[in-house]
């Protein structure tokens, strides 16, 4: 009687179907969080070929589920898809470290030593003396590619323990002096894809 019931068992729409729904929506969503990201950014080429491949997936994958309206097992699989894809989405923005970002710092200690550490990396600095809510202090600006932040980071902490820093988004810059160092296996789709600056 069991193996009976195996054998009437329908495989494709309680098990095939759904995994089929639930990688392409993981795809198109992740494409679709990519696409936003982009935009943020200021990578303008790359989102009309994100944008094409995310609704083709979008399209193939609800006329699945409207074809099976009555199994609940794709209902399941979209939701899952949709959840999953948006984290990995973000998983490969993080790793891909597009964009530029603004580091501020502030130190009542001398900081020469991490100025000179900033300008050996080719990072620019601005650095003004200002005043804080104790006495004077030192403020430093650096804009560098979001991948060099933690190397940024643990020069602060090495020379700087005690600095207050800050970091922003930016997403248009004009001119600076920028580290040229490229990391990681991400590097050639940056090239691909450079940061407009400017307006």
């Amino acid at each position: 009687m069991l193996l009976s019931l195996f054998s009437n068992f329908d495989y494709y729409n309680w098990i095939l179907l759904p995994l089929i729904i639930f990688f392409s929506r993981l795809g198109d969503v992740s494409l679709g969080t990519l696409r936003h990201v982009f935009i943020s950014k200021g990578y303008r080429k790359i989102v009309p070929v994100l944008g094409f491949f995310e609704v083709l997936i979008w399209i193939i994958v609800v006329a699945q589920i409207m074809k099976n309206l009555n199994n609940i097992a794709c209902y399941f699989a979209w939701a899952a898809g949709f959840a999953t894809g948006t984290y990995v989405g973000l998983l490969i923005e993080e790793r891909l470290a597009l964009g530029l970002q603004v580091i501020r710092i502030i130190t009542n200690q001398n900081c020469d030593s991490l100025i000179e550490s900033l300008k050996h990396e080719n990072h620019g600095v601005t650095a003004i003396d200002a005043q804080g809510a104790v006495g004077p202090v030192k403020m430093i600006f650096t804009i560098i590619q979001r991948k060099n932040v933690r190397q940024v980071i643990e020069l602060i902490r090495q020379h700087n323990p005690t600095a207050f820093y800050s970091i922003e988004d930016i997403k248009d810059i004009n001119q600076g002096v920028f580290s040229t160092k490229s990391s990681g296996s991400f590097a050639s789709i940056r090239a691909m894809f450079p940061l407009r600056k400017g307006k």
